[in-house]
């Protein structure tokens, strides 16, 4: 029975037991259970806080974005609304005044209609009055024939007789008086008369001069010669025309290649370059450049010694060797088609044959001479004064006597002429320039054109070189790579054309080629 009881019990213990357990491993599981629901609620929570400050993050980014493009955008509008602004104010300004030109030309069109038809009535009128006068003078003249007839008893030939026989006697007697005033004339002004025929006989006796042409022509020893010239894809013939300033013309003509430019130095150099190339073989941008520069070099002693040999033609010795530079480079320049270095040898030598007629220092009218047209190499580069003006400095500063400066800068009458010196430069640069065929006026205005043209290209910031070319059709300006990126020489090629059209008249059009290279070079030692 106890037995019995003992196994109830201890069955009833462990279900207890079981039970407990039980029930302590439910609430175990609940309460993690909840504590993980806790976490992943908190995680949550924190995922959800961390995307709305993400998206907040990101829409302020993309509000700045649009008004970052919007700006840019409203910028670029403006920009390009202005420039065409400009554009259409600067077409309306030439509009404008064209307009204006056509007026003026129309009110003096009428001005010279009315004037003419005035003339027209005056002139009809006084027509009128002639004739009335005419026929009033007629009837005159045949009453006081027939008065004279009646008074001398005389027949209208035997008057005319009469009258041609006493005025026969009269004009013997006035060409002996006018024969014997000519002589003492002769006699008073002979020695200026003298003066006179020595300075005719000088102008006719100076040297005839050929003006230089644009153009020069290099001989090649075969047509095989112009395509290594030309080189790869024009690399050749681009590198010699950038270095040299000047056309390379390479057309039918057998066995020669022709160079074109207006300025003289530039084209010798080029011809000098390519017959150097030519002679060589070896041509290649880097050999151009290299052969361009020693051309240079040689140039410039060539400039030199033209300016000794001109001094020492004419005997002039003791000037600075900068003047002598400056007279060597007349040598390779024009004024009005006459070259420049022969014209002022021209004027030395006149002004040494007046100055001995007049008993004057003949060194120093010779050095006047010489010395006065200097300031044409110079003038271009100087900011202020004329070549006259110009040359008389420079004459001073490199220790010229005061005469020869006075001269020389008062021979375009610009300066008051205060010594005897002037006049005569004045008169013997009158003498040279005016022979028949000296000057050619339309050469000069091309010239001056096409110096216009590199001027006004090289007065922008970050211009390295700027040449006229093709005639003065184009203007091809090499900038500093450094200084000028792509997009500012796009912009420098629409502002120089702008000027060129505001500044200057030309015919046709003007091509304006803005060219931006960088180079790198490295030697392998």
């Amino acid at each position: 029975m106890f037995d019995e009881w003992g196994i109830i019990a201890r069955s009833l213990t462990y279900t207890f037991s079981a039970i407990i357990l039980i029930l302590s491993g439910y609430l175990l599981s609940r309460f993690f259970a909840d504590k993980r629901v806790q976490q992943a609620e908190k995680k949550a929570k924190e995922l959800r806080e961390m995307t709305e400050r993400e998206i907040e993050a990101r829409r302020k980014e993309s509000e700045l974005a649009a008004k970052d493009l919007l700006l840019k955008l409203r910028a670029d509008f403006e920009k390009e609304t202005k420039d065409r602004r400009e554009e259409v104010q600067t077409a309306e300004k030439r509009i404008q005044q064209k307009e204006e030109n056509l007026e003026k030309r129309l009110d003096l069109l009428d001005k010279k209609e009315k004037d003419i038809n005035q003339r027209l009535a005056s002139l009809r009128e006084e027509e009128n009055n002639n004739k009335q006068k005419a026929e009033q003078l007629d009837k005159f003249i045949a009453d006081e024939k027939q008065k004279l007839q009646t008074i001398s008893n005389l027949s209208q030939e035997e008057a005319k007789r009469l009258l041609l026989t006493m005025l026969d006697e009269e004009l013997i007697q006035e060409k002996a008086t006018r024969i014997r005033k000519m002589e003492e004339e002769i006699k008073e002004t002979s020695d200026k008369r003298a003066r006179q025929i020595i300075t005719t006989a000088i102008q006719r006796c100076a040297s005839d001069h050929t003006a230089e042409t644009t153009v020069s022509v290099v001989s090649l020893p075969s047509d095989e010669m112009k395509g290594r010239i030309i080189g790869r894809e024009g690399r050749n013939i681009r590198a010699l025309e950038t270095a040299t300033g000047v056309d390379i013309i390479i057309d039918d003509t057998p066995e020669a290649v022709t160079i074109s430019g207006f300025d003289m130095v530039r084209r010798e150099i080029a011809r000098m370059a390519l017959e150097y190339l030519v002679a060589d073989g070896r041509i290649h941008p880097g050999r151009i450049e290299e052969v361009v520069e020693k051309a240079k070099k040689e140039m410039e002693n060539r400039i030199k010694e033209e300016g000794e040999r001109a001094a020492f033609d004419l005997g002039i010795h003791g000037m600075h060797p900068e003047l002598l530079k400056l007279v060597g480079r007349l040598k390779f320049r024009t004024s009005f088609g006459q070259n420049a270095l022969q014209h002022t040898k021209e004027v030395a030598h006149l002004m040494g044959f007046m100055s001995g007629q007049l008993g004057l220092d003949i060194k120093i009218a010779m050095r006047a001479g010489l010395l006065h047209d200097i300031g044409k190499v110079v003038s271009s580069e100087m900011e202020e004064g004329t070549h006259a003006i110009v040359g008389g400095n420079l004459a001073r500063k490199y220790g010229e006597p005061e005469d020869v400066a006075k001269a020389v800068e008062s021979h375009h009458e610009e300066v008051e002429m205060n010594t005897i010196y002037g006049v005569l430069v004045c008169a013997a640069d009158a003498i040279s320039a005016a022979r028949p065929g000296a000057r050619a006026e339309t050469l000069e205005t091309y010239v001056k054109r096409l110096e216009n043209l590199e001027t006004i290209a090289n007065s922008f910031k970050g211009v390295d070189k700027a040449f006229a070319l093709q005639a003065g059709r184009e203007v091809r300006i090499i900038v500093d790579p450094g200084k000028i990126n792509d997009d500012e020489a796009i912009v420098m090629a629409r502002d120089i054309r702008k000027k060129i059209e505001e500044e200057m008249e030309y015919p046709g059009h003007i091509k304006v080629l803005v060219v931006r290279e960088t180079r790198a070079i490295e030697y392998a030692k």
